[in-house]
């Protein structure tokens, strides 16, 4: 019998609906997205690889590593916080800031990669291409994501994508990652009128 106490613990809480990617798909999507980058880069010259917190700082960093094995070169990883270049706070919930680190040589006259985990709207990337302004002016920026689950509201689309997921607006996609979640790497998709789980407004 299930203790009262335990029953809404987000520890032992069961996830939701149904996987749609597991360890082994997301690590070979990230591998493909890497091997992308590099055939369309030649190389990794003048790359620059910003992840989108907060799950996007974690793909961003397995990316980096997957580069590396690729190419034998260490490409200039750092974070990218939009948090308070979004128009859409509103009608969000609060958010913390996170750190924008960006490496030592900057962005001016590279190429930057941005990371996130699930595209949406699209209002995530015009936020970070607003911020990526304040910040210098890169010879070109593209767009990598995990998960491309459609519902576009702004001109944006991803150049590099792990898995295109078709859903209603009312379904939840959920990305878990070791390094920020604990467990198992996956995404989950869950029907639901709450979408306020992470990537879900990018």
């Amino acid at each position: 019998m299930t203790r009262p106490d335990l029953q809404h613990s987000p520890q032992q809480a069961q996830p939701l609906g149904r996987t749609v990617l597991s360890s082994t798909d997301i690590s070979r999507a990230l591998r493909r997205i890497a091997h992308e980058i590099v055939e369309h880069n030649k190389g990794t010259d003048d790359l620059v690889v910003l992840g989108i917190p907060t799950r996007g700082n974690v793909l961003a960093d397995r990316l980096v590593a997957l580069l590396a094995q690729i190419e034998g070169t260490q490409v200039p990883v750092g974070s990218l916080d939009v948090t308070m270049y979004r128009d859409d706070l509103r009608r969000q919930p609060v958010r913390a800031a996170a750190a924008t680190r960006i490496p030592t040589d900057g962005i001016d006259d590279k190429i930057v990669v941005l990371v996130d985990d699930v595209l949406y709207s699209g209002r995530t990337v015009r936020a970070a291409l607003d911020a990526l302004g304040d910040l210098g002016r890169p010879r070109a920026v593209r767009l990598a994501v995990l998960v491309d689950r459609g519902h576009r509201e702004l001109p944006i689309r991803a150049d590099h994508v792990g898995k295109n997921l078709p859903t209603a607006k009312a379904e939840r996609v959920a990305v878990r990652l070791v390094e920020h979640d604990g467990g198992v790497d996956q995404v989950r998709i869950a029907g639901g009128a709450d979408d306020h789980e992470t990537g879900e407004q990018a």
